[in-house]
């Protein structure tokens, strides 16, 4: 049976990591790969095209890129997968990751990195504290119960379409897990190993500048679409 998965990788600057990330997929498992260069100005874009993915563009900006990846996939696919491109998302967690919404069980599935294995060093103990803390958050005013906001992830594409994004920065992980409970989907949480990343330094976590602007907009998309609205 045809592969009906495609995997897309946000990148800003990824050229030391990108080119393993992608010879690393699952080839047989998937229908395409996705490298979606956000404004990079190393070579991210010629390594994961040489690596075998499909490279698109758009403007800066994580959930901006994240949008068009998933309007870039391949009209065949059903099923999307979002991950990092520095290296510490395990592809090799995919069937798991996919498995429930292959067995129609799930409509949304997220990749825990709390509750996998973690490699020493890999998060920031700020980046566990935040996890808990909108953990606790979204149980309290929404009712529902995630662990993690990590990038691994996947979703049913028609579930994705209904979802009416529209973060396009780093809340954007946020904004799916807000309004896939709002919309009522049928969500699953899996454990998910994690590394340290590859190469580079952290658009997030490696800047101190950077590290509070994206808990700024985080915290934003918490209250405007998480707190804003209970599930009905």
């Amino acid at each position: 049976m045809q592969p009906t998965i495609s995997v897309i990788i946000p990148a800003l600057n990824e050229a030391e990591s990108i080119g393993h990330v992608v010879s690393e997929m699952p080839w047989q498992l998937i229908a395409e790969c996705i490298v979606v260069d956000n404004g990079s100005s190393d070579e991210t874009a010629a390594v994961a095209e040489a690596a075998g993915a499909r490279v698109v563009r758009s403007p800066r900006g994580y959930g901006a890129a994240c949008k068009a990846g998933g309007e870039a996939a391949l009209s065949t696919s059903v099923i999307l997968v979002y991950m990092d491109g520095d290296g510490s998302d395990v592809i090799a967690d995919l069937p798991r990751l996919v498995g429930p919404i292959e067995a129609n069980e799930a409509d949304f599935v997220l990749g825990s990195r709390i509750r996998g294995t973690r490699e020493a060093g890999s998060m920031l103990g700020s980046q566990v504290f935040a996890a808990h803390l909108v953990s606790t958050l979204l149980r309290l005013f929404q009712g529902v119960h995630y662990t993690d906001m990590g990038p691994f992830r996947a979703i049913r594409r028609t579930s994705l379409n209904g979802l009416q994004m529209s973060e396009l920065t780093y809340g954007w992980n946020l904004e799916m897990q807000i309004r896939a409970a709002q919309n009522k989907l049928r969500i699953r949480e899996i454990p998910v190993d994690y590394r340290k990343r590859m190469g580079g330094t952290s658009k997030v976590s490696g800047d101190v500048r950077a590290s509070m602007k994206a808990a700024i907009r985080i915290l934003k998309v918490l209250f405007r679409a998480g707190l804003s609205r209970k599930l009905s």
